[in-house]
């Protein structure tokens, strides 16, 4: 017997598990960084490859959804987010903790291919109010998780590493509800639809529209939601308190969504968060206090509260028939927007914040390294490679210097990192870090900058859905054969 509350609560625990782990990674991100000495570009490639993972399960999985049942589908989400829990743990190198980071991104895959068909199926008349209800545990998850980083695991002492602990608990408990609970047939197999015709309505012309406003929306917000902890970070906020501030609100407003949706509609909800999303990005690159970070992200969680949830209700109502496979490529468009967007932030932000340097100090730094950090080595026992590996990269920056007479964008960035993070008992790294941290922080915040104007596509198209649904009397759901 189908037990309807067991299945939705197990969903939503999945569901959790996948912003245990977004958030995970992306407040452990500044670590990473300083242990493995990346680029701002290497780091988006961290980070942003977990939604490379999800992109592949998307497009694998959601297909074979209506062949192998969701179940399977769920069980693989399992494995995978406690596999990836494990190899981020005990990574002694970027290359392992990469790995990590895609394997929860199959993880969290698989959940949105099986979990979001399953929420549909268990509530056909109710799609876009339950799945919104069903997503918010993707921001109400970061907020808890944000909580227990910042007041448990901070006031401890606790490594970065046993901050996976946090993904393995909530893996557990889906795991137990899941593993043998009975599963109802998708939407599409239940109303006899085919895989064929499933392939078929991907064309339909409300999917040609709203694919290309499923990367526009996701981009609005996983990307700059992954960097907010260590941008913020680096211009002395507690970014990760900011980061669940703004889950915090999106999973309240999609805790109401029910009512919202019959006031707005769902192509109302879109127009209204467009707006918001791409005002507050702006105002959000421009925060430079604690106070006005709370405030601007407060704009822009409003934005993009309802995008994910409501794009994949709008669909799933207005082409039922794209069923479990509409749902997959949706997801799988917004999370390969994610993945590309992510690492272009990165390297937006390494240029912009190339600027912020004063080129004479950086000189002054490099200069005593190259001259202090030999002797330095010859003491160093073990350590002594990774210190002449530092020496060698700030040399380098300063021969470019010397022929060019400029800084090498980029390459700067990187060499103060490699300083900052030598572990070298030195004045010189404390004084590289005063360099890198108003870097990061200015870089990041245009980074945003430049993402926000793309969001006047977002309202423009969404505010044509809307005045064609309000020209045809109102918003309306099909179901399958209602035609």
């Amino acid at each position: 017997m189908i037990n309807k509350n067991r299945l939705f609560y197990g969903s939503c625990l999945a569901l959790l598990t996948t912003a245990f782990a977004f958030t995970v990674i992306a407040g452990i991100a500044f670590s990473v960084k300083t242990e493995f000495v990346l680029t701002n570009a290497q780091l988006g490639v961290f980070t942003g490859v977990f939604f490379i993972g999800f992109t592949i399960s998307q497009a694998i999985f959601s297909p074979l959804c209506d062949i192998i049942g969701m179940r399977w589908i769920v069980r693989g989400a399992f494995v995978t987010h406690v596999a990836g829990a494990i190899l981020i743990m005990t990574s002694q190198g970027y290359a392992v903790a990469v790995a990590g980071s895609l394997c929860a991104g199959l993880g969290a895959g698989l959940v949105e291919a099986g979990c979001n068909p399953l929420v549909a199926a268990l509530y056909p008349d109710n799609k876009t109010s339950k799945l919104n209800h069903f997503h918010m545990w993707f921001p109400y998850g970061n907020l808890i998780a944000a909580i227990l980083l910042t007041l448990v695991f901070a006031q401890l002492g606790a490594g970065w590493r046993s901050q996976l602990l946090l993904v393995l608990v909530p893996a557990l408990g889906y795991g137990v509800m899941m593993f043998s609970a009975p599963f109802p047939q998708t939407e599409g197999v239940s109303a006899g639809v085919s895989v064929g015709q499933s392939f078929k309505a991907l064309f339909a012309p409300i999917m040609i529209i709203m694919l290309p406003m499923m990367l526009l929306t996701a981009s609005m917000e996983l990307p700059p939601s992954s960097w907010v902890p260590s941008v913020l970070k680096a211009g002395g906020i507690n970014g990760l308190l900011v980061f669940g501030f703004v889950f915090g609100i999106m999973g309240t407003l999609r805790l109401l969504a029910g009512p919202v949706v019959r006031v707005l509609t769902p192509t109302g909800i879109l127009f209204t968060g467009a707006i918001l999303a791409t005002l507050g990005l702006y105002l959000f690159s421009m925060a430079e206090t604690t106070l006005m970070a709370f405030l601007t992200a407060a704009i822009w969680a409003a934005g993009i509260a309802y995008f994910w949830p409501t794009m994949l209700g709008y669909v799933s109502e207005r082409n039922p028939k794209s069923g479990a496979l509409g749902l997959g490529v949706m997801g799988a468009v917004g999370m390969l927007a994610a993945f590309f967007v992510t690492p272009w932030l990165g390297g937006v932000a390494d240029d912009k914040g190339h600027d912020v340097l004063s080129t004479g100090v950086v000189v002054e730094i490099f200069q005593e390294v190259t001259t202090t950090f030999p002797s330095i080595a010859e003491d160093a026992g073990s350590q002594a490679e990774d210190i002449m590996a530092v020496n060698t990269t700030t040399q380098d920056v300063l021969n470019e210097y010397s022929q060019s007479g400029e800084l090498p964008r980029g390459a700067t960035m990187q060499a103060l990192r490699a300083v900052s993070g030598s572990g070298v008992d030195a004045d010189v790294v404390g004084r590289a870090q005063e360099q890198l941290n108003p870097a990061d922080n200015e870089g990041g915040r245009l980074s945003f900058r430049t993402l926000a104007p793309f969001g006047f596509i977002l309202i423009l198209v969404f505010g044509i859905l809307l005045i064609r649904d309000l020209r045809a009397g109102g918003y309306r759901a099909e179901k399958i054969g209602s035609e």
